[in-house]
């Protein structure tokens, strides 16, 4: 048994013009949506993607204003594409922020709800991820993190130190989930959470089962009966388990 990575959610007070602004940062597609929801990926996108990790964003009344632990690094090929990303994205409404990240060669930036990102100078290593580098998670563990999620899904566990944990798809394609030491304490529930997904014919009671036991806890953000559960993995980030599709 084992979860794929399916999408990235992102809670929103206007989860269609959030979307919207992603999708044009991205070069993606608006590929559903419904009220309250709205799913962007690349052109030609259908989920779940074997591979291809998707934003799915979810309009909720108030999302918590808080310094989030979870953020996209966005991906660029020369300096000059990385200034004209910059430039193209404060067009669509991003704004510089401050993260306290002094002089670094990346540029860090909001979207129009006040998710921080960075587009990042160019990384060998991001050569061929596509628009999104890695989806990246602070915490106070990466070893420990690591070892939980190369257990939960079927990534391949690339690098691990006591600062920093990178993973991939086993394919070898689409964004990084990456784990970043930092020394904040977390407050309140995260508005950037993971979905993951078991494969078609896999039982998914049995995943998070199989997720508990790895020392996932189950979670109550209010979500009533729904096909999916909510869980806090290790270090009390929220995700959620999808019925297999």
């Amino acid at each position: 048994m084992a979860l794929r990575l399916g999408q990235v959610n992102f809670k929103a007070r206007d989860n269609s013009a959030l979307g919207r602004f992603w999708a044009a940062a991205l070069g993606w597609d608006v590929f559903a949506e419904r009220p309250g929801v709205t799913a962007v990926g690349p052109a030609g996108f259908v989920w779940p993607d074997p591979a291809a990790v998707s934003i799915d964003v979810i309009a909720v009344p108030d999302p918590e204003t808080v310094r989030d632990r979870v953020h996209l690094d966005l991906a660029t090929t020369s300096a000059a594409h990385q200034a004209e990303l910059v430039a193209r994205l404060k067009d669509l409404g991003a704004t510089p922020a401050d993260v306290g990240q002094g002089d670094v060669p990346w540029t860090v930036l909001a979207d129009p709800e006040g998710n921080v990102f960075c587009v990042l100078e160019p990384r060998e290593i991001y050569r061929d991820t596509g628009p999104i580098a890695a989806v990246v998670v602070d915490c106070g563990d990466p070893r420990a993190m690591a070892r939980f999620w190369d257990e939960a899904m079927d990534w391949t566990l690339h690098e691990v130190t006591d600062d920093h944990a990178r993973l991939r798809s086993a394919k070898g394609v689409g964004p990084y989930l990456e784990f970043l030491r930092t020394s904040g304490p977390r407050t309140g529930w995260n508005r950037i959470h993971l979905d993951v997904v078991p494969y078609p014919g896999d039982d998914q009671e049995a995943e998070v089962a199989r997720l508990r036991a790895l020392s996932a806890t189950d979670a109550d953000v209010g979500q009533g009966e729904v096909s999916w559960h909510v869980l806090a993995d290790p270090e009390g980030n929220l995700f959620c388990v999808l019925a297999p599709h």
